[in-house]
């Protein structure tokens, strides 16, 4: 694993967490440029990367895109210290696998932190709760396809935008594997999901209708 954070006690922090999770960190460096040497040379599995940091004012989500163009096969874990629409809609440019965003104050505890790797690790894609949460809510009070959801739906839909696996999320809501099952298959109906998809790019492809349909100043806020 390998850090990129130009806020000199975060980074040192997120190195003494990730070692007492058990994790390796082979480098953590100020910058992003650093961290592509770095790349080039070490195997590293995920790379951890501050949205905001050099080179540029958006320097994490830069960075990012040139990894996954130069190294697919690294996760990349992106943190901030906002809930930016924009920051996510830009991290599902760069790829919905192997990827996450994340606050800072959410991944402060061990095994918080270990659940967004774990799940990177496993391919799977990551997105704050909270900024889930409010897509989801705005998009309800819209007249479109999102406001056409049921509220159970909307639940399922909140918790697919987080990453989760349809175990999760029953789990989550305290229903059953196959109730999760039929709420997904029917927001991939009312959303206009193609049936021809994967089953991963279904719910990535239900993902992006509900960020598309919200509409948030040039912010992000």
């Amino acid at each position: 694993m390998a850090i990129a954070d130009d806020g000199t006690l975060f980074r040192e922090g997120l190195v003494m967490l990730l070692g007492a999770a058990g994790h390796e960190v082979v480098a953590a460096h100020d910058d992003g440029d650093q961290l592509l040497a770095t790349l080039g040379a070490e195997q590293v599995d995920i790379a951890v990367l501050d949205i905001r940091m050099p080179p540029g004012e958006e320097g994490g989500l830069t960075t990012a895109t040139r990894i996954r163009a130069l190294h697919p096969q690294v996760g990349l874990l992106l943190l901030s210290h906002y809930a930016e629409s924009h920051y996510l809609r830009t991290m599902l440019a760069i790829g919905t696998e192997g990827i996450g965003y994340r606050l800072k104050e959410r991944i402060a505890g061990v095994q918080m932190l270990n659940d967004t790797l774990e799940r990177i690790l496993a391919r799977e894609i990551v997105i704050e709760p909270v900024l889930a949460s409010r897509l989801v809510e705005i998009g309800e009070h819209r007249d479109d396809a999102i406001g056409g959801l049921g509220e159970r739906e909307l639940d399922v839909l909140r918790l697919m935008a987080e990453g989760r696996a349809n175990r999760s999320i029953a789990e989550e809501l305290f229903v059953s594997v196959k109730a999760v099952e039929k709420h997904v298959a029917s927001l991939f109906v009312k959303l206009g999901i193609p049936a021809d998809a994967t089953m991963h790019h279904r719910r990535v492809l239900a993902v992006l209708t509900y960020l598309q349909a919200q509409k948030v100043d040039g912010s992000g806020r």
